[in-house]
C-alpha cells in the first residue's frame, strides 16, 4: 500500500443503532456499531476479530450495502461487494444442482455462468453423487459445503466472508483454507474476513481491525491488532474504553 493508494471503502466514526422493546410501552436504543474508524485497501486482506456479539456481521452488512449508518459516513469509492454466505436460502424440495443455480444467481451470476461453473461446483463440495437428490435429504455439513462452492464462485472487487471457512470436516475446511489463500495471493480481489480464530487471520490477512464493544479498538498490521486482541482475553484490558449506553 503506497501512501498515495486511495481507500476503496472508507469508514469514519460509523455507527449502527436498532430499537429493541423493553415492555409493551417503552423501548431503547440498543447500538450494534458504536464508533468504527477505518479505511480499506485495494488487494487488501483485512482480518475483523472481536468476540461474539461486537458487531462484527453487522459491519459486513455495512460493507456489503445493505444497510446504511445511522451516524458518521461509509464512502465506497465504486467498488462492487459480495457477502459470502452459507445461508443462501436453500429451498429443501429442489436438488443440490437447482439450489446452485438459484443461489449463483440470487449472488448475481447469470444462469449461463452458474451453469458453466456447475462440475467445479460439485466437485468443490464433494457432492457427485448427492447433487441430484433434494437438499431436503442433505446434512448441515453437505449444506454448508455446497454453500461455499457456490458463493467462492462470486467475484466481486471486494469479497466479505462471515466466519464460513470452519464449515464441514476437516479436510473440507484445510481445502477452503487454500482456495481462500490462492484468491488472497492473485491479488484480482480485496478481502474482508471475519474470524474468531488469530490462527487463521495470521494466515490469510495482511491487516486486522479488532472490535470490542462495537468500538474498533485498534486497526494496523496483523501481528499488532492480534497482540492487543490475545492481551486482552487475558487481561480485560481493552484498548479504548465504551462509553455508556444512550437513548
Amino acid at each position: 500500500m503506497s501512501a498515495a493508494q486511495q481507500p476503496v471503502i472508507s469508514l469514519k466514526h460509523v455507527g449502527v443503532s436498532y430499537w429493541l422493546r423493553q415492555s409493551l410501552f417503552s423501548r431503547r436504543k440498543f447500538w450494534a456499531l458504536r464508533d468504527v474508524s477505518f479505511d480499506l485497501y485495494e488487494s487488501d486482506s483485512l482480518g475483523v476479530i472481536g468476540k461474539n456479539g461486537v458487531g462484527k456481521s453487522t459491519l459486513l452488512r455495512l460493507l456489503a450495502g445493505v444497510m446504511s449508518p445511522d451516524c458518521g459516513t461509509l464512502v465506497n469509492s465504486g467498488v462492487s461487494t459480495s457477502l459470502l454466505s452459507m445461508n443462501l436460502g436453500f429451498l429443501p424440495y429442489l436438488s443440490g444442482r437447482e439450489n446452485a443455480i438459484l443461489g449463483g444467481m440470487f449472488q448475481g451470476m447469470a444462469r449461463e455462468e452458474i451453469s458453466a461453473k456447475m462440475e467445479d461446483i460439485i466437485r468443490f463440495a464433494e457432492l457427485e453423487e448427492f447433487i441430484d437428490e433434494p437438499v431436503a435429504s442433505y446434512s448441515s455439513g453437505m449444506k454448508a459445503r455446497l454453500g461455499f462452492a457456490v458463493a467462492f464462485q462470486i467475484q466481486p472487487d471486494v469479497l466479505l466472508i462471515d466466519e464460513v471457512i470452519g464449515v464441514g470436516d476437516a479436510d473440507f475446511q484445510r481445502k477452503s483454507v487454500e482456495v481462500m489463500k490462492e484468491r488472497i495471493c492473485s491479488h484480482d480481489t480485496t478481502i474482508v474476513f471475519v474470524s474468531h480464530s488469530a490462527q487463521l487471520v495470521r494466515e490469510l490477512c495482511n491487516r486486522a481491525v479488532w472490535i470490542e464493544d462495537r468500538i474498533v479498538q485498534t486497526e494496523g498490521d496483523v501481528e499488532t491488532v492480534l497482540a492487543a486482541y490475545e492481551n486482552f482475553l487475558r487481561t480485560g484490558r481493552k484498548c479504548v474504553e465504551s462509553p455508556p449506553e444512550t437513548g
